[in-house]
């Protein structure tokens, strides 16, 4: 390819390649690799707060919004669900979040893009409730899946690797616990493998 051609497909992609989606990207392929829930989220928030910026840029009415409400659960989620629990009053938000996530999906309608954000929101929603990392990462690789179509339907370059790399980096994180909890829970009780 000529050097003429990558400058044309440059300029082809420039709605989708901004500040606010290389910054997204990064918070979002470092969220995947945090070590504990609340660094996860904490590391979503910041990556939401970037691409609600960048699909605003994009003319993405559903995705903006979505954002929006997302960096509020992660701040949440972040401070006050615990192994323990969560207080009464965020469960109950948590849940009237799912209505406003469905009436800002019909609001902001334009067809597929809004189907998938909201199926994502909603999955990341139930995510940010759970207790564990583990059980965290598993919706959040559903969300990540939604948010990908979404992605590559609205041409979001930034979006779309940033799911390639959630996806990659959630996957990787739930199969490495799923092999710890097999050995711990393996034929030695959670004692030491002898040698």
């Amino acid at each position: 390819m000529l050097p003429l051609d990558v400058s044309a497909l440059w300029l082809a992609a420039g709605a989708g390649l901004d500040a606010f989606g290389a910054a997204g990207l990064a918070f979002g392929a470092a969220a995947g690799l945090m070590p504990r829930r609340g660094l996860i989220l904490l590391a979503s928030a910041a990556s939401s707060t970037c691409f609600g910026a960048h699909y605003l840029s994009l003319g993405s009415p559903t995705a903006t919004a979505m954002s929006a409400v997302a960096v509020g659960q992660n701040l949440l989620a972040a401070r006050f669900v615990r192994e323990e629990g969560s207080p009464p009053w965020l469960t109950g938000l948590f849940g009237a979040v799912f209505v406003l996530v469905i009436g800002i999906m019909l609001a902001t309608w334009t067809g597929w893009p809004s189907a998938f954000a909201g199926v994502g929101m909603l999955l990341s929603t139930a995510g940010r409730l759970q207790r564990t990392a583990q059980g965290l990462r598993g919706l959040f690789l559903g969300a990540s899946l939604c948010w990908l179509c979404h992605n590559l339907l609205v041409g979001s370059v930034y979006g779309l690797l940033c799911d390639g790399l959630s996806i990659t980096a959630l996957t990787v994180a739930l199969l490495r616990g799923w092999a710890g909890r097999e050995l711990l829970g393996g034929p030695f009780g959670g004692k030491a493998v002898p040698a």
